[in-house]
This record gives structure tokens, C-alpha cells and sequence, in this order.
């Protein structure tokens, strides 16, 4: 695993220049160290806690950290600006969570909120997205670029056929975002065969306003989508059955469900080059699914 190797796993072909204070090399590797970790969640309670207003436990607060027992199994990607000496330069930070590392027992952070089984039952090789969060001055696209280029190797080293996770609306309000998860039911629901539900008892319906009430705007919805979730959808992404409520994060969530080899072409040839054309885009499950796509 990443992140327990002794040396870190820098993508130089990531690298890339942006423009802040100083002209710094900013680049995306897997924390390899207990230090670098910690950063991740730092900047984690910072952007969850301090910005959005989620209610962290008194020993997080007491820390200043973001941190559950799923830190342990994961691998933290974080994007570093060498320029900066806070969090030791971390400003953007994704968890990752293969099938493979669960404990005995143990089921995916997202099967707290929606019910999962599908995936898990699909053949396909497994990567949970979660705790996705960059600081303010680098929500850029160029930094959500290179976060996803990371996740790009990622996929092509550990040969990932689907990767889900929550995403959020900030808030709680679901009448402020009805639009924009009316959009999402009607036109990114997952096909049945993958598709998530929220669990019963929190399940928020997503089907609010009938199609017609959103389809002369769909741009403007679209736009005010969170950046996140708009980045998901670019690359292929379809969303699963009914939201939730995460009163403890203060927002709305909704299931992400992306198989590989949906990634959208205009992404895939990217993604493909930078990987030197690793990616798991011809795997049984792909090709079971294309089978079934065209029944």
C-alpha cells in the first residue's frame, strides 16, 4: 500500500505550475507517513468543521482533526503546495477505500447512508471516494484536475472496475435545493443494476419537481451544482436512489456511482495518457457490462 512505503510516491508527470503568492510546484502523491496523514485531517476539520459548520466530537475538537476509524484502512491522497508551511504544504486531500482493506465485519463508510448492495454484489473490484475536500484559495479546476489525475493512476495501479461515494450539499434545507436533485433524479440516475438507495429510514426523495418543471433550465441547474458533484457528473458519473440528511455534517448527500470504463471519452483519452493506457476499462465486470447495456 502507498502509504506505508518509506518513500513518497510522486507522480512527476502530474506536475504542474500554478500561480499564488509565490510561483510554487504543486503535485499529488499518496501521504506516505503518519505526519503527512494528519495534515489530511487538518485541513479536513478546517474545511468540514471550521467552514461548513459540521459538529465535530470533543476529542476532534480538542485535535483539531477530522478522523474516524476508517483513517487506518485508507489511502490519503493530498495535494501539496511546497510553498506553504502549514499542514506541510497539504491543501486538497481524497480518502480512499479499496474492498480489499475492509476489517472482517467491517462495510464501507458509505453503507452508513445508502444501501450498497448492489455494487457489492456486482463482480466489480471496488474503490470507495470519500472525505474529498480542498482550502479555499485552491478550488480551482486545475487542482481538481490533478487530484483526479492522481486518482487516475490510483485506478490503473490497483485495476478499479467502480468507484462511489458521497457527495454533499451544504446545508440541510432540501426545499432550497429541490431543482437540483429533481435534475439529478431525471437525468443521472444510476442504471438499476448498480443502483444505491438511501436506507429507509433516512431516505430523502429526490424526485421532487416533475421533469418538465426543470428541463427549459437545465444549464443554470447544472450550475449551481457543487463544484464536486459537477465534476463527477462531467466524467460519467450517475447518482443513486434518494438523499440524506447529515445533520452532523450539515448537508445533504447523495450517492456518486461511476464504473470505470463510463469514464466519458473526452476523459478516458486523458486519463489514458497519463497513465500510459493502464486503465481498467477492458475487465470482466467492464465487459459484463457493456453486454447488458446493449440487451
Amino acid at each position: 500500500m502507498w502509504a506505508t512505503r518509506n518513500n513518497a510516491r510522486i507522480y512527476s508527470d502530474l506536475m504542474m505550475t500554478m500561480e499564488n503568492d509565490n510561483t510554487a510546484d504543486i503535485h499529488v502523491m499518496i501521504a506516505d507517513s503518519p505526519a503527512l496523514i494528519e495534515a489530511a485531517q487538518k485541513v479536513r476539520y478546517q474545511v468540514f468543521y471550521e467552514e461548513y459548520g459540521a459538529k465535530p466530537t470533543p476529542e476532534m475538537a480538542a485535535k483539531a482533526l477530522d478522523f474516524d476509524k476508517y483513517d487506518t484502512l485508507t489511502d490519503h491522497l493530498v495535494v501539496v503546495d511546497p510553498s506553504q508551511s502549514e499542514n506541510l504544504g497539504v491543501v486538497g486531500t481524497y480518502r480512499l477505500l479499496r474492498a480489499d482493506k475492509l476489517k472482517d465485519g467491517w462495510d464501507f463508510y458509505t453503507a452508513d447512508e445508502f444501501d450498497i448492495a448492489r455494487l457489492k454484489e456486482s463482480g466489480a473490484d471496488l474503490l470507495e471516494l470519500g472525505r474529498s475536500c480542498v482550502m479555499p484559495n485552491y478550488r480551482t479546476r486545475p487542482v481538481l484536475q490533478l487530484l483526479w489525475e492522481g486518482i487516475a493512476n490510483y485506478l490503473a495501479e490497483h485495476q478499479i472496475d467502480l468507484m462511489f461515494g458521497c457527495a454533499s450539499f451544504n446545508g440541510t434545507d432540501v426545499s432550497k435545493i429541490e431543482r437540483e436533485l429533481s435534475y439529478l433524479y431525471h437525468y443521472h440516475l444510476a442504471p438499476d443494476s448498480l443502483r444505491s438507495r438511501a436506507l429507509d429510514d433516512i431516505y430523502v426523495d429526490m424526485n421532487i419537481l416533475p421533469k418538465n418543471e426543470i428541463s427549459h433550465n437545465m444549464k443554470q441547474v447544472f450550475a449551481n451544482l457543487p463544484p464536486l458533484i459537477k465534476g463527477y457528473l462531467r466524467i460519467g458519473a450517475t447518482i443513486g436512489d434518494g438523499a440524506i440528511i447529515d445533520h452532523n455534517f450539515n448537508t445533504i448527500d447523495v450517492c456518486i456511482i461511476l464504473p470505470t470504463h463510463l469514464v466519458t471519452e473526452r476523459y478516458l483519452k486523458h486519463y489514458q495518457r497519463k497513465t500510459q493506457g493502464k486503465m481498467p476499462t477492458d475487465s470482466q465486470f467492464a465487459r459484463e457490462m457493456r453486454a447488458h447495456e446493449k440487451r
